[in-house]
């Protein structure tokens, strides 16, 4: 008797599939959505503040970019100081740190 109940319960369980709830639910990448204590999702949240991030970047990358066109403007035809190309690094560096975000 024992193992027909057994049976029985294991039958079910292979029938009735397991739900989750909905705040586990399998993103397109086969990920899972968590949700914070407040109620919002991780996910959401994370790419909110990479958005916000990236746009901090820009405004950052604009503004070394204008200080280098002042730079080019002011010094002599072929000189460069170090400064001055210690911010096309930086503007590089800053550049390539927004594309790989951007890419995510």
């Amino acid at each position: 008797m024992k193992k027909l109940l057994l049976a029985a319960l294991l039958a079910a369980g292979l029938v009735f599939p397991q739900f989750e709830p909905d705040d586990r639910k399998a993103n397109r990448d086969g990920s899972r959505d968590l949700k914070l204590p407040n109620g919002k999702s991780q996910q959401e949240e994370i790419l909110k503040a990479e958005y916000q991030k990236t746009l901090e970047d820009a405004a950052e990358l604009v503004k070394l970019a204008e200080q280098l066109q002042d730079d080019l403007i002011k010094e002599d035809r072929h000189v460069l100081s170090l400064a001055t190309l210690k911010k096309t690094e930086d503007i590089e560096k800053l550049a390539r740190k927004i594309r790989t975000r951007i890419k995510k």
